[in-house]
């Protein structure tokens, strides 16, 4: 349907659609956003011998975040005298607006996606590294040591981990011949690439994982260093913006993984009854949980440790794969 609106001409028709679309997608991450966060409070709350939220929306708590979310909607929202107010206005929306764009491109099934492009690869790393922008923005414009400590981290971190990331994923491209991540997806119905390449599963988690800022790589605002690091000075609705572009990234990475190395929404062949969005939501659910557990499991690196990891042991793994797998596929495939 998305694909016949595009062929015709633009009417107000096609841009209410396309408008709803857009919200409905929004709807559901800020649904999962909501959700997630509690669902990571309380497994870290297992994981550590404590309860978790219970208290606010029943003995679960489900309401909690709910509640988190209003009363950072209400609270007071300040700026610093010394800020430059321009772009510490304009630094959240810069880190947030490119969590929501990435999320276009990502199949969930077959038939439940938004943009079908060639090159979905390469549109989501290229759109994730604008955030890092937003971040720097922010932090400068806060005029804090603290806030301006946190961005350069952020933006070194970002450079030092991208590239095993995007090295890590050419083994991929190399094994399907395509940068469409319908493409990936269906060139795994025989065997999913985490057990075709496995070591390029490795290095994109452990990547991802610092593109996320979250333990152990959450050196950008480091709270026993940093205050808060690049958000120090941000309070109210502009604080939520920061932390809703780390959760969309959270779903959207989640995602990404589940497409280019657990076959997206495809089945095991005898569980081939059990529909596909079934197949992606429990992939989905257990690359989650493995992030919450890395979270609950590592202490912080220290930051030179964090730099010497990227570039001496993660990037030349990277290179490797791809020379044993264009090796393995002139060979056998």
């Amino acid at each position: 349907m998305v694909q016949q609106l595009l062929e015709t001409s633009p009417d107000w028709t096609t841009f209410f659609i396309f408008f709803g679309l857009a919200t409905m997608l929004l709807l559901m991450v800020l649904g999962f956003v909501t959700y997630g966060i509690l669902a990571e409070r309380k497994v870290m709350g297992f994981m550590q011998g404590r309860i978790g939220p219970n208290q606010v929306g029943g003995r679960f708590g489900l309401l909690q975040t709910v509640a988190d979310v209003l009363k950072l909607l209400i609270k007071e929202d300040t700026i610093p005298k010394a800020a430059d107010k321009p772009l510490f206005i304009l630094g959240p929306v810069i880190a947030f607006a490119p969590a929501f764009l990435v999320l276009a491109v990502i199949p969930f099934t077959d038939a439940f996606r938004f943009a079908d492009i060639g090159v979905g690869l390469l549109y989501y790393i290229a759109v994730s590294g604008i955030t890092t922008v937003g971040i720097v923005t922010g932090a400068w414009a806060s005029n804090n040591k603290y806030s301006l400590l946190g961005g350069m981290r952020a933006a070194a971190q970002m450079i030092s981990y991208e590239i095993p990331l995007v090295m890590s994923v050419i083994g991929i491209v190399l094994l399907t011949g395509s940068m469409n991540l319908l493409d990936i997806v269906y060139a795994q119905e025989r065997v999913w690439y985490i057990f075709l390449q496995p070591v390029a599963f490795l290095v994109f988690f452990i990547a991802a994982v610092a593109e996320l800022n979250r333990t152990p790589f959450d050196l950008p605002e480091a709270e026993s260093e940093l205050v808060s690091g690049y958000h120090t000075e941000y309070s109210g609705f502009r604080w939520a913006f920061f932390m809703l572009a780390e959760y969309v990234y959270f779903f959207a990475m989640t995602s990404l993984i589940t497409v280019l190395f657990l076959g997206g929404w495809l089945p095991v062949p005898f569980l081939a009854f059990i529909p596909g969005a079934v197949w992606f939501a429990l992939k989905f659910a257990v690359v989650m949980f493995i992030l919450i557990w890395f979270r609950v499991t590592f202490p912080r690196l220290r930051a030179d440790h964090l730099m010497e990891f990227g570039w001496k042991v993660l990037l030349p793994v990277a290179l490797a794969n791809i020379f044993v797998t264009a090796l393995l596929k002139e060979l056998f495939f």
